[in-house]
């Protein structure tokens, strides 16, 4: 067999292990390793400030992999990808398919362009377990219900294909193209927010793999309880490896089932289930590429959002005057990342008790979280709005007191990120307001000095949610 130069485009795929296109690629013969920092290309979402240090990070550690072959250019990547194919003499481009409305027309752009110049083309799938086209129910429909989506479609499906080994003996091809600079990009914040993650946070390949062994050996077995509680270690904190393509979902999953067995082990069952709805998202934003920005539900197209600019900065740098919700956004803030049960408390909070937009929501989730997915915060957002596919209802409001009592019983999480409340007992930790004179003074908390008073009132706004909803429910 005549061995062929392959350019292997990597995206949202930064790994060795369980990558098909480059698996492919190693089997033909040589491969060039490119990576393309695209913010150019039409209807392509550029990222969020915490995406891009992270970006920055991972792109490091692939390098440091590839044995610093990996070729860094910024730009058009169609005009990138022809520019180098055409210099450095490759017979075929190869990469991972991706499933966001932008990234999917500027794919179908460069195939077009790559094939009319005599190239050969082949794109793999490599982020997810199920591709969207592949699951419709009986009538050719694609689902708007997670359960049987997911039971029926998914899991009645096939089952996701077994993880690759990483390609032995990876030869690259010999040329004379400048490789370019990850620091050329500019991807890390001028702003020091971001100076604390270092010590949280390891992106890229080997990060990834031992965040995976971490929750198996630590978390796993009792992730149905512990998931929902902020103050532990519960859940696996994969997200913005898996988003990245540090790690692919199909090595996630049959790492699970191999140390755990199957699904009558309800701590993973319901693990994979959470697998399940990220494919669910990335299937509705395949099938409704519109949902970035347009209510799923059009009935929503008429609700009553107010225009309150103060509120939506007191959300944003936790000074809400509640403690659940402050510490989450705090969290978000210090750390790139917040728990996903305070995500909901959050978001409920921002777009009910408040009646904010929950596009702001998602544009400041964009902006702030390491994980930050196109596709999962887009449904996550609209099902907390009670405005997208299987949303929650929306008279299903958080009650942030009751959240934090609940799974922050002794107020640990709040105490952890809004510490001028780490004196106050138990009792009024979630509701400060409530404490008596004496038992603020003792905590030296003076209310609307070291800690603000409530921006809205709980009861009436929550009323004040059901109202709007009427408005529209119809």
């Amino acid at each position: 067999m005549t061995k062929q130069t392959t350019l292997v485009w990597f995206r949202q795929d930064l790994r060795i292990k369980d990558n098909p296109a480059l698996s492919w690629a190693v089997e033909q013969g040589d491969i060039i390793p490119l990576y393309v920092f695209d913010e150019q290309s039409d209807d392509v979402e550029p990222l969020g400030g915490a995406s891009k240090w992270w970006l920055h990070h991972s792109l490091q550690s692939l390098q440091k992999t590839l044995k610093d072959k990996l070729i860094i250019r910024k730009g058009k990547a169609a005009d990138e990808i022809l520019a180098l194919a055409a210099a450095a003499g490759v017979d075929t481009i190869v990469w991972n398919r991706r499933y966001e409305p932008g990234e999917l027309s500027r794919d179908k752009d460069i195939k077009q362009k790559l094939k009319e110049a005599d190239y050969k083309v082949k794109s793999f799938n490599g982020s997810l377990l199920w591709e969207p086209m592949q699951i419709l129910k009986n009538d050719g429909t694609p689902y708007k219900v997670y359960t049987p989506y997911y039971r029926n479609g998914c899991l009645g499906h096939a089952s996701p294909r077994y993880p690759l080994q990483s390609p032995d003996d990876i030869k690259f091809s010999n040329h004379d193209v400048e490789l370019g600079d990850v620091e050329d990009l500019a991807l890390l914040p001028t702003l020091d927010w971001a100076d604390d993650f270092d010590a949280l946070w390891e992106p890229g390949e080997v990060g990834a793999a031992e965040k995976l062994s971490k929750f198996i050996e630590n978390a796993a077995q009792q992730y149905r309880d512990q998931r929902n509680i902020p103050a532990v270690e519960g859940t696996s904190k994969l997200s913005p490896h898996l988003h990245f393509g540090e790690i692919s979902p199909n090595q996630i999953w049959y790492s699970i089932l191999d140390a755990f067995g199957g699904s009558d082990n309800d701590n993973i069952d319901t693990y994979l289930s959470e697998l399940g709805w990220r494919e669910f998202s990335y299937y509705l934003l395949y099938h409704w590429p519109k949902i970035t920005t347009d209510n799923f539900n059009k009935k929503f197209d008429q609700f009553p959002w107010l225009n309150d600019s103060n509120a939506l900065v007191a959300w944003q740098r936790g000074q809400t005057g509640i403690p659940i919700v402050d510490a989450g956004m705090r969290e978000l803030w210090q750390t790139g990342y917040m728990h996903n049960r305070v995500r909901m408390v959050v978001g409920s909070f921002l777009v009910k008790n408040l009646l904010l937009d929950w596009r702001a929501g998602a544009k400041w989730f964009w902006d702030c979280l390491l994980d930050a997915d196109l596709a999962a915060n887009t449904a996550s957002w609209q099902w907390v709005a009670g405005s997208g596919a299987d949303a929650a209802p929306y008279f299903r409001i958080f009650n942030p007191i009751l959240q934090g009592e609940k799974f922050d019983k002794q107020g640990e999480y709040v105490k952890t990120y809004c510490p001028e409340l780490s004196k106050l007992p138990n009792k009024y930790i979630h509701k400060p307001w409530e404490a008596p004179d004496k038992v603020l003074s003792e905590a030296d908390v003076v209310l609307g000095k070291d800690y603000p008073n409530p921006i809205v009132d709980l009861k009436e706004s929550r009323q004040r949610a059901l109202s709007a909803y009427d408005e529209v429910k119809g």
